[in-house]
């Protein structure tokens, strides 16, 4: 977006709204007032110009009272009014309060009854009511539940990742007037991100262990889809104060074959240790044996003793003894 089409924010510092309105409460009753006398009088003198003069009088002043009142304001704290004079950008109210404002401003948001915002659900796009809401901007901290979306990982491993995003609008003048519906646009950008930056990872780490993984650097993962959103939303006026992955699972139709691979990485690794371990401790039991002169074992021995040491030590079975009765040779 050029820099001539985003809209620089103007604060506005209006006049009380209980003077304003005491002022056109006055003025409403100086006009009945008008309406009223003035027939009266002009009645008693005889005199038709001067019965028209009051009720015209009491006219301008009524109407001119009704528009005043109409420029009264109550704005609620972490709120916000964008306000725009016949089509052209008049300010901004962030001050929690009653206040008076011109009459004519209007306040605009695109968040309004019968506009939709567009979520995410399962990689589609569902259309949802707002309801009716006045045109005020919330400031408050809200929550965009991103549903599940189907992706590939940096191998092409199609995996279902969701994520939650807790964002706020600090600049509402940015989001009502730069962008056409700043949910949508939080929403869309945010899907964006999400299957972005999982087709940058693996789900899981390799062999090495270095590298990130989806899974194994979940937090590192959501704090750069934070990071990379929030440049994204910067013309939106949206402050994004953290991303966190609430999903993350194969596709079901790999899920069954990605456990049993996880499955056979973990026997793998868990014999791994096994072998090492054992080896350890023959070679512990070897280096006994001829530091205390117990027995002396020509080579082909100790190979026997090393081989029956690595089966007793190694097997997933309880081993049974065999008792030698007879001699060594």
């Amino acid at each position: 977006m050029s820099k001539e089409k985003i809209q620089e924010e103007k604060i506005l510092h209006p006049a009380s709204g209980y003077a304003m309105m005491f002022i056109g409460i006055v003025g409403m009753l100086l006009g009945i007032a008008l309406m009223v006398l003035g027939p009266i009088f002009g009645s008693l003198s005889g005199s038709g110009f001067l019965i028209g003069v009051g009720i015209t009088l009491g006219i301008i002043v009524e109407t001119a009272a009704i528009i005043l009142l109409c420029g009264l304001k109550v704005l609620n704290p972490n709120e916000a009014y964008v306000f725009t004079v016949f089509g052209k950008y008049y300010g901004t109210l962030k001050k929690p309060g009653f206040f008076w404002v011109n009459p004519f401003c209007s306040a605009i948001n695109p968040i309004i009854k019968g506009a939709p915002i567009v979520t995410s659900n399962g990689g589609r796009n569902v259309s949802i009511s707002t309801g009716g809401r006045e045109k005020k901007v919330s400031l408050k901290a809200m929550t965009l539940d991103n549903k599940l979306q189907k992706v590939n990982d940096q191998l092409g491993n199609p995996v279902e990742i969701g994520a939650v995003v807790i964002w706020r609008v600090v600049n509402p003048t940015k989001a009502v007037i730069n962008v056409e519906n700043y949910k949508n646009y939080l929403s869309i950008q945010c899907d964006s991100i999400i299957r972005n930056t999982a087709r940058q990872y693996p789900y899981d780490t390799s062999e090495d262990g270095d590298e990130k993984s989806l899974r194994g650097s979940s937090q590192e993962i959501a704090d750069i889809m934070g990071r990379e959103l929030q440049q994204k939303v910067e013309e939106a006026g949206i402050k994004i104060q953290e991303v966190r992955i609430t999903h993350l699972a194969y596709a079901p139709e790999i899920a069954s074959a990605m456990l049993q691979r996880q499955q056979a990485a973990a026997i793998i690794d868990a014999r791994q240790k096994i072998v090492e371990g054992a080896v350890g401790m023959v070679e512990m039991a070897l280096n006994k044996l001829n530091e205390n002169d117990i027995v002396e074992l020509d080579e082909e021995r100790k190979a026997a003793m090393v081989s029956n040491l690595l089966v007793v030590l190694c097997g997933n079975k309880d081993a049974q003894p065999i008792v030698n009765s007879g001699s060594l040779y």
